[in-house]
C-alpha cells in the first residue's frame, strides 16, 4: 500500500470517502453523473471556512456556541452562501434555544442567557422563505426527500438533534430512554443525528466511550447509506461498513482515521485478497454498505495540534468529509 501523505481516501465500487486532502477546491470530481456528491460538516460553532463543492451539504448539529440570535444569523448567512443545491441541518446540544421539549430552554436559560431568546427569529431563519429559496433544510426529528439533480434518484433523509445526557446541554436524553427514541427512526437513505451510536467515532479525550448503544443496536435494521453524526469533536474520521446479508452483526468498533496518509485504491481488493487493513479501514463482508462519518470541524484530540500549531476549524485533521455514493 502506497503511502500518500495528506490524503486519506476509501473507495469502494459505490462509495468514494476523501476523509483528509490539502486542498478543498481540488478534490476529483465523482466518478460520474450516476454519483451524488455529499459534502459532510457538523459541529461548526458559528465559525466558518472553506467546504468542497457538492450536490448536497450535510450539517450534523451545534451550528452555534449558545444558540443565540446573533450566532445564528452568522451560521445561516454562511451556510446560505455555499454552492451546494440542497442543504440538510440539524441542531446539536449546543443550540439551546431550538430545544422546547417540556420547557427545557425555558427553564435552563439562565445558565446560559441573561434573558431569553426569541424562538421566532430563529426559525425564520432556518425555515422561512430566505432559507427555502437558498436550499436549506431543517430537520428536527422528522423525514424529507429531495433530488440532488434534476431527473436524478430521490434521497430520503432523516434528522434528529439528541444525545444522551451530557452536562444538561440541550437535546439530551437519559440513556434509559435511548431504545425508544430510536425505535422511531425510519429506515431512511441518509440518517443524520448529532450523537455517535456507541463504539463508532465516539472516544472522548478522557477514553471514555459516549455513544448511545440503542443507536448502533437499531444500526442493522436501519442499514443507511450514510450515517453522519459529530458532538464529539476529538472522534473525527469516516468508516465504511458492509453489512452480512441477513445479519444483525454490528459495525466494528471505531477510534478515529489515522491522519498519516494511508492510501486505498480499492477496498474491494483488498478485502477480496484477505489483506486486514488496520482500523479504520477495514471493511466487514457482505451485504450493503453504511458510510459512517464523525464529521466534527472542532479541532480536538491528537490531531488538533500539527507543526505549525493548531488546526483551525475546518482544517487539517478535520475537514469537512466527502462522500460520493453511486445513485
Amino acid at each position: 500500500m502506497e503511502n500518500h501523505m495528506g490524503a486519506v481516501v476509501l473507495e469502494s465500487d459505490t462509495e468514494v470517502v476523501y476523509v483528509e486532502y490539502d486542498n478543498p477546491f481540488q478534490l476529483p470530481p465523482p466518478p460520474s453523473d450516476e454519483w451524488t456528491r455529499f459534502v459532510c460538516i457538523s459541529d461548526t460553532h458559528s465559525h466558518t471556512f472553506d467546504v468542497p463543492w457538492g450536490d448536497v451539504l450535510i450539517h450534523g448539529g451545534d451550528l452555534t456556541n449558545t444558540g443565540t440570535l446573533k450566532d445564528f444569523k452568522k451560521t445561516i448567512e454562511w451556510i446560505g452562501s455555499l454552492p451546494h443545491r440542497t442543504k440538510i441541518i440539524i441542531a446539536g446540544n449546543h443550540d439551546l434555544t431550538l430545544d422546547r421539549h417540556d420547557d427545557w430552554y425555558e427553564k435552563n436559560y439562565k445558565d446560559w442567557h441573561t434573558k431569553p431568546e426569541n424562538l421566532g427569529p430563529i426559525l425564520e431563519l432556518l425555515k422561512g422563505p430566505e432559507a427555502t429559496n437558498a436550499g436549506i433544510v431543517y430537520l428536527q426529528d422528522e423525514s424529507h426527500t429531495f433530488q440532488a439533480k434534476e431527473g436524478r434518484r430521490t434521497w430520503s433523509v432523516y434528522g434528529s438533534p439528541w444525545s444522551p445526557e451530557f452536562c444538561d446541554w440541550a437535546f439530551n436524553y437519559d440513556r434509559r430512554d435511548g431504545k425508544r427514541l430510536v425505535s422511531q427512526f425510519p429506515k431512511t437513505d441518509i440518517l443524520l443525528t448529532h450523537g455517535p451510536p456507541l463504539g463508532i467515532f465516539d472516544l472522548t479525550t478522557g477514553c471514555t466511550r459516549v455513544g448511545c448503544r440503542d443507536l448502533t443496536n437499531r444500526l442493522p435494521y436501519l442499514r443507511p447509506r450514510i450515517h453522519l453524526f459529530g458532538h464529539i469533536h476529538e472522534g473525527h474520521g469516516a468508516y465504511v461498513h458492509r453489512w452480512y446479508a441477513g445479519s444483525t452483526e454490528m459495525p466494528e468498533t471505531q477510534v478515529e482515521n489515522d491522519l498519516d496518509g494511508d492510501y486505498i485504491d480499492d477496498a474491494d481488493d483488498y478485502m477480496d485478497d484477505g489483506v486486514n487493513l488496520p482500523e479504520p479501514y477495514s471493511l466487514s463482508e457482505g451485504g450493503d454498505r453504511t458510510v459512517f462519518v464523525n464529521a466534527a470541524n472542532w479541532p480536538m484530540g491528537r490531531h488538533a495540534w500539527g507543526p505549525k500549531g493548531r488546526s483551525p476549524f475546518g482544517g487539517p485533521g478535520f475537514r469537512p468529509i466527502v462522500v460520493d455514493l453511486k445513485d
